[in-house]
């Protein structure tokens, strides 16, 4: 659970790499330049340069005593956690909010179809409330979560934005399906104090990145991540959406042999515990993928913990195994400096250095 230290390190190594490279096996790179002068208190460089070409690594590192430069192409497909996303990117499927509008007018039925995730609020909500405690010295008894800032992705009707909110988070909840925040809102209404607390929007999370970027003390991703298209910018958008040291909280389906056998088959097939074609076994996540991701895009994984439930009870409970359902709660990590503000300032130490260098003056070799 430590992919940002993990990833520092790495790009510590790699760039140690290019400065063994560039001072230390001079001898064994072409050279193409002939000559540069110093004299005290002045630089002056003859156009020339002197280039090292790396075959190994893809990367050409071009040096001269007024310019340095870098190009990194074995990384060119990686996305940096601050990197921003932009809204052409989308994690929604269509073909899965077809199901949730059919179903947009059934969400406070506490006997119905979302029954389970009422019931599950026993559990969701102390995991929430309490590892957000964790980060501050004190709280407003009744109103713990007071003055927090908490988004909550693929909200639905509201079914958990709304105890948050009594707890005296400021809420804002967001959901594709506009018949769903149709529901939410007119539910909320009937509470004048949750009707301050809690904001929603029909919209999705890349929709309002740019917007809220670093807003959020707590994102949470209940029952979501097993229906978007594309996880890992999902991910990202949390990231950025996250206040340094903000946490994320997930719940979800693990993807193994059980999940689709008691997930699918025997809730959606014969109990009909929920509706026909809800999920898709292709898209469950186990919790050794969504930590990598977690960890990759700059979130430290501090939880996970598996949940079951019991259709003929109706609750839910914690267990260790993690086979069917599990929650994982990650934190924001501070952002490490861009590489590129490495390299200036390695640039700015070799102009103090040719500054007070004495004369030197290299001859070409024949």
């Amino acid at each position: 659970m430590s992919g940002v230290r993990k990833l520092s390190f790495s790009g510590s190594c790699f760039l140690g790499v290019l400065r063994s490279g560039c001072w230390g096996i001079q001898a064994g790179c072409p050279r193409l330049t002939t000559s540069a002068v110093y004299s005290e208190n002045h630089l002056s460089c003859t156009p020339q340069i002197k280039l090292w070409v790396f075959r190994e690594y893809r990367i050409m590192w071009s040096r001269s005593y007024g310019m340095t430069s870098a190009c990194f192409n074995t990384m060119k497909s990686y996305r940096y956690p601050w990197t921003r996303l932009y809204s052409t990117q989308t994690t929604v499927d269509s073909s899965e909010m077809k199901t949730f509008l059919a179903l947009a007018h059934k969400w406070w039925d506490e006997q119905g179809v979302y029954a389970p995730l009422h019931s599950m609020n026993d559990l969701r909500v102390p995991f929430i409330r309490d590892n957000l405690l964790q980060t501050v010295a004190n709280h407003q008894p009744g109103k713990p979560l007071s003055g927090m800032k908490i988004l909550d992705v693929g909200c639905g009707g509201g079914l958990l934005t709304e105890p948050l909110g009594r707890l005296g988070a400021s809420v804002i909840g967001i959901d594709p399906v506009e018949e769903n925040i149709k529901t939410a809102q007119r539910h909320k209404s009937f509470d004048p104090v949750l009707d301050k607390r809690i904001e929603y929007r029909a919209c999705s999370l890349e929709e309002i990145v740019e917007e809220t970027a670093e807003t959020f003390d707590g994102v949470v991703a209940s029952e979501v991540v097993e229906h978007v298209i594309d996880l890992e910018t999902f991910i990202q958008c949390c990231y950025q959406v996250l206040k340094p040291g903000g946490s994320l909280f997930i719940t979800t389906i693990n993807k193994t042999q059980l999940s689709y056998a008691l997930g699918i088959v025997f809730s959606e097939q014969i109990a009909g515990i929920v509706p026909k074609g809800t999920h898709t076994w292709e898209k469950f996540v186990s919790p050794e993928k969504l930590e990598s991701i977690l960890e990759s895009n700059g979130l430290s994984v501090r939880t996970v913990v598996g949940m079951l439930y019991n259709p003929f009870s109706g609750y839910w409970h914690w267990i260790e195994n993690t086979s069917l359902n599990y929650a994982a709660h990650a934190v924001k990590q501070e952002q490490p400096a861009p590489a590129e503000f490495v390299l200036e300032g390695e640039t700015e130490e070799l102009h103090a250095k040719a500054s007070t260098s004495p004369v030197v003056r290299e001859e070409p070799q024949n």
